[in-house]
């Protein structure tokens, strides 16, 4: 009986487990291709603009199919342009739209048919985008505002603790650091690193920031800069205890004190999240310009998302910042709503549910954390990434920051990528930075 009971166990599992893979949904082999007429996907104000659509199948060498239909929508920003459902022919489905104003034109379309659940596709391209221009004007005391913080800082002593990390490069000395920001900040929390014995006033300086979510400064990112000699240190976002396990920080994301921190405080500029992450950036900076082997020039910020928006941010609140990597930034063009244009991450700013307008408090709220207006103070260098089809900071907003910057900088455009920072971009901002603390060195 024992034996039977065990073999009918067995046979069991074996079921379920069969039964498991019978259940596994088969990937659908359909495909929706979009493309522009040009490779650049630029296009100048009054242009036509042409999209290809076509519907392929992957399982067969991406055959053009001959059945079923396609739903498409054209969108300059929020608004619609044109939107209509086409056979599928085994051909181009060629759609055309002119646009009078700058900005971002994507179309999106899903095909529908042989029995399986509808694909979409996107593509999207540039009009004029060196033309986009702030969709509200600037605060007139924002400056006003944001010396206050910073006066309201610099009345916090400058306290670092330096506790060793252990590192496996023989050449570097890593901390962990904490810095105090008074009783109503957290405190910069992250991991500095240097070259050892450095000389004084002999090495550049480079902040890394990070992307939205919790997690710890990373010790690692931090001996990247080091190697490359210089002072060296990556923070992360929140002011929270590094090294700790993931579901220490999964806590605080998810039910934690940091649950929604995006939203958290947006009725009023006093009480808005980000205040407190970007007065951390001034007092990181603070610590880093007082080392001893800083060599009184380069002063370096690069980010990602959240972290762009940090590294712009820097750019705009504080002088001593003379270069900027901002990659597909968030946290820009919040009230670009106001034109009916995508706004960046987090997209701050509520619609009323019976008017569907955007709520006005919190609109004069988010011009005081807007990128776009800490853009427009940055006088420094600045390299920046956009995706074309990223929709958590769409393109839109990015060169709504771009255009802003009153020094020199460049944009590297992707008119394929999301929302990413894939490795050749970050090596790219990192050779940018190299090369911009040669040129610092040389200058008197």
């Amino acid at each position: 009986m024992k034996s039977n009971r065990i073999l009918f166990f067995l046979l069991a599992v074996a079921t379920c487990g069969l039964a498991q893979q019978q259940s596994k949904p088969v990937p659908n082999p359909y495909r929706v291709q979009i493309t522009a007429d040009r490779p650049d996907h630029r296009y100048d104000t009054g242009e036509t603009v042409t999209f290809e659509i076509l519907a392929v199948d992957s399982s067969d060498n991406n055959r053009a199919m001959d059945f079923g239909s396609v739903d498409f929508g054209v969108f300059d920003g929020l608004k619609l342009i044109e939107k209509d459902t086409l056979g599928v022919t085994g051909k181009s489905l060629k759609i055309e739209a002119t646009v009078t104003r700058p900005g971002f034109v994507r179309c999106e379309a899903a095909f529908t048919g042989g029995g399986q659940a509808s694909i979409r596709g996107r593509a999207v391209v540039a009009v004029s985008p060196e033309e986009i221009s702030p969709s509200r004007e600037f605060p007139v005391d924002f400056e006003a505002f944001w010396t206050e913080q910073k006066a309201r800082l610099a009345e916090v002593e400058l306290a670092p603790e330096l506790t060793a990390f252990e590192t496996k490069n023989p050449k570097l000395e890593t901390f962990d650091v904490k810095i105090p920001c008074g009783d109503e900040i957290r405190p910069v929390s992250g991991y500095f690193s240097r070259p050892k014995a450095a000389a004084a006033k002999s090495l550049p300086i480079v902040l890394w920031v990070h992307g939205a979510g919790v997690r710890s400064a990373m010790a690692g990112q931090a001996e990247v800069g080091a190697v490359q000699n210089f002072l060296s240190m990556d923070i992360n976002a929140h002011g929270i205890e590094n090294g700790q396990s993931p579901e220490f920080y999964k806590q605080l994301f998810s039910v934690g004190f940091l649950k929604n921190y995006p939203l958290q405080g947006r009725e009023n500029r006093d009480g808005y999240y980000f205040r407190g992450m970007f007065l951390r950036l001034v007092r990181a900076l603070d610590f880093l310009t007082a080392q001893p082997e800083w060599d009184g020039k380069t002063v370096a910020v690069i980010g990602h998302s959240q972290g762009g928006a940090q590294a712009i941010v820097a750019g705009g609140l504080d002088d001593r910042v003379t270069f900027i990597g901002a990659g597909v930034p968030a946290m820009c063009d919040h009230t670009g709503l106001l034109r009916k244009r995508l706004s960046g991450w987090p997209k701050v700013i509520p619609l009323d549910q019976a008017t569907q307008k955007p709520d006005p408090q919190v609109a004069e709220m988010s011009r005081y954390f807007d990128g776009v207006n800490f853009a427009s103070r940055y006088h420094g260098e600045a390299i920046f990434s956009v995706g074309f089809v990223d929709m958590v900071c769409p393109p839109s907003s990015v060169y709504s920051a771009y255009n802003q910057l009153r020094g020199e900088k460049r944009i590297i455009n992707e008119p394929k990528m999301g929302h990413a920072a894939p490795e050749e971009i970050q090596l790219e901002f990192l050779n940018a930075l190299k090369a911009h603390a040669v040129r610092d060195s040389k200058s008197e």
